[in-house]
């Protein structure tokens, strides 16, 4: 009896690099991958992964977000060096990937485009600790002074998704944050207008949905 194949759906890599000797290393070691088919670099807006290589991080967070902004789906950078400022620089641009050069082995790097093609990002593990810190730093010293969260919805108007959420009404929202229901209706108000729904049931939806409660 004959076994039916299995047929695995190529991922398409663009290798973007400063140096012409870069890129062929990546290129040469990507090609020995044969879940990976490398396209030229024409082919960047519609490659499935582009990594880009640089030792100046400031020039690899331009690189993504270049590639990015042409309609490549997702981005994987490969640096010199990954202090803290060059981490961030490299989220901030979008990067789901993040590589330092000396790690950068083909198996590593195929293995965060892989990631990267998933939906999901690869991070040295001695910086996803410093990531988390920066995360934290930034709520308790930027967000919370401000009232704010990690959401961009202030602790009043999250404790008011969270009422409706759990079936309160105006009046009981009111009684129990001691608030004036005028000045419930207006939270509400703001709230619809800044998830773009039109009442408070769908305020709720989208709420839930996008994890902002439980």
């Amino acid at each position: 009896m004959s076994v039916p194949s299995v047929v695995v759906e190529l991922v398409r890599v663009v290798v973007l690099a400063d140096d012409p000797v870069s890129r062929s290393g990546v290129v040469a070691g990507l090609r020995e991958v044969r879940t990976l088919h490398v396209v030229d670099d024409r082919e960047a807006a519609r490659a499935d992964v582009v990594v880009c290589v640089a030792d100046d991080p400031v020039r690899a967070a331009l690189l993504v977000r270049q590639v990015l902004a042409s309609g490549a789906r997702r981005a994987v950078a490969v640096v010199g060096q990954l202090d803290d400022a060059a981490l961030l620089a490299l989220v901030e641009a979008g990067a789901c990937g993040l590589l330092r050069r000396s790690d950068a082995t083909p198996e590593a790097l195929a293995g965060a485009v892989r990631t990267a093609d998933d939906g999901d990002g690869t991070l040295p593990p001695d910086l996803l600790g410093r990531l988390l810190g920066h995360v934290q730093r930034l709520g308790r010293d930027v967000l919370a002074p401000r009232g704010l969260s990690s959401s961009g919805l202030t602790t009043r108007e999250t404790q008011v998704l969270q009422l409706l959420a759990d079936g309160e009404d105006t009046h009981g929202i009111a009684r129990q944050l001691a608030y004036s229901e005028r000045t419930v209706k207006n939270v509400v108000h703001d709230l619809t207008t800044r998830l773009g729904v039109r009442n408070r049931t769908q305020a709720v939806a989208s709420a839930l949905r996008q994890g902002l409660i439980t």
